[in-house]
């Protein structure tokens, strides 16, 4: 009875299927947009390469089927769950014919997946729109536009920027100030604790951990939680100013959850994540989880093996924009463009910053952090470029100040008082010792040291 119902249900299906649901490619005017994920692509071949062709090759190899034709893929099946190429773009768009002095093709496409086939579930996005097809070569994953059906499966951002200053109780009317304790590693508590003490009496908002210690033998993450917010306490009596402390939990799965709720437990205001090393469905369990009620720093590293090359991966606008804030990221440390020791490029830089900030369904935005060698000469196109809803980053150029780190956070903040006054550094200078000879240390450029 069964079967003979399955068999009247397909044929159901198969009577209210168009003559072209089954085929893996479509204009955009056929495709419910609030029901399918659009991946944007570039792609390069030789003279001879067919994109449309490759692209339904591509969408099929990514949903329903594989190389060669199997007796389950029916037409129903394709119907409900194929990839559809949506938009074929050749750069230059060749209408009479190839010219002979071309070699190769190169185009932007455009490929539907149904929301139906990844739900919720961000590693089978990703596995759908750059999983083996990754290994195609000059091919790179542009932009992922997320429908409705798919974003409001997402709570994103459980602070976002507002968040930031009401942890610290303070008005939202300049840009906040980041250290990262420097050496990045190998330090006792004991060092640790002088340098963010100097910090955060030197005006420092956010003291994070470097990425690159976290929970371990010789410094141990919750000793340096209940260490630190005692000194947090100490220094807000003193200047009337709090400091948020993110600790480094990232740790091997399922640890990282536990000592995440231990530095909880231990009174920590504040939290970082190597979100790539650890998969960003890690941070964004940390972010849904209510026990972590605390502001998440997600920061970039890993990053550039997705984005960096020009010609494959996934590009950094998504990988530092979109996916951190989908998966629940207040902010992200991201290398800035025009200045510090960062390579990338200002238009990728202020796209990835877009992507973190406006609209994006009900989601919340993700507040952007350069950083990378920024010093106080860096402030002011800082600001210029981003305004004052921002944090900046800065370890090096508050630890390396001639007169302690103190003096080095102390000059950061007259930096931002002068960029939001309109003052030239300079002219500010005069009458601010720390800031005076941070800039006769520090040009615009950041020079890296051995």
């Amino acid at each position: 009875m069964a079967e003979k119902k399955k068999g009247k249900d397909e044929k159901d299906v198969k009577k209210t299927m168009d003559a072209f649901a089954d085929k893996p490619i479509a204009i955009p005017e056929s495709i419910d947009m609030e029901n399918h994920l659009i991946a944007t692509y570039w792609l390069k071949g030789d003279k001879t390469y067919d994109a449309s062709l490759v692209g339904q090759i591509l969408a099929i190899e990514q949903t329903t089927g594989t190389w060669v034709p199997v007796p389950g893929e029916t037409p129903e099946i394709r119907a409900g769950h194929v990839a559809k190429v949506i938009g074929v773009y050749e750069v230059p768009y060749y209408e009479h014919g190839i010219p002979p002095e071309v070699t190769e093709r190169q185009c932007v496409m455009q490929l539907a997946f149904p929301a139906a086939n990844v739900e919720d579930q961000l590693p089978m996005i990703l596995t759908a729109v750059i999983g083996n097809i990754s290994m195609v070569p000059n091919f790179k994953l542009l932009d992922i536009r997320f429908p409705k059906a798919t974003l409001d499966q997402y709570n994103g951002p459980k602070f976002g920027p507002d968040g930031w200053w009401k942890v610290l109780g303070i008005k939202k009317d300049r840009p906040l100030l980041n250290n990262m304790i420097k050496p990045c590693s190998g330090y006792p508590l004991e060092v640790g604790a002088r340098l963010f003490r100097e910090a955060a009496l030197g005006g420092c908002d956010v003291i994070k951990d470097d990425e690159l210690i976290a929970n371990m033998r010789y410094n141990d993450a919750v000793k340096r939680v209940k260490t630190y917010m005692k000194i947090e306490k100490e220094v807000y009596e003193e200047t009337g100013e709090h400091t948020i402390y993110t600790v480094n939990v990232t740790d091997r799965l399922p640890r990282m959850f536990d000592l995440a709720k231990r530095c909880i437990d231990a009174g920590v205001n504040g939290m970082m994540v190597n979100y790539l090393a650890v998969g960003p469905e890690a941070m964004r369990a940390l972010a849904d989880d209510p026990a972590i009620n605390v502001p998440i720093l997600a920061h970039m590293d890993v990053a550039g093996a997705y984005y960096m090359a020009p010609n494959q991966g996934i590009s950094s606008p998504l990988i530092l924009g979109k996916i951190p804030r989908l998966c629940g990221a207040d902010s992200i440390v991201l290398p800035f463009s025009l200045g510090g020791k960062g390579i990338y490029m200002h238009e990728r830089f202020m796209n990835t910053v877009r992507n973190l900030i406006y609209p994006m369904g009900n989601l919340k935005a993700t507040m952007p952090m350069p950083s990378g060698g920024i010093t106080p000469a860096n402030v002011s196109d800082i600001v210029n470029a981003l305004g004052r809803d921002i944090m900046i980053g800065s370890g090096g150029g508050i630890h390396a100040h001639p007169q302690g780190p103190r003096a080095g956070a102390r000059a950061l903040r007259q930096a931002i008082d002068a960029a939001i006054k309109g003052i030239k550094l300079e002219e500010y200078a005069k009458e601010h010792e720390e800031l005076g000879v941070a800039l006769g240390v520090w040009g615009k450029k950041t020079d890296f040291k051995v």
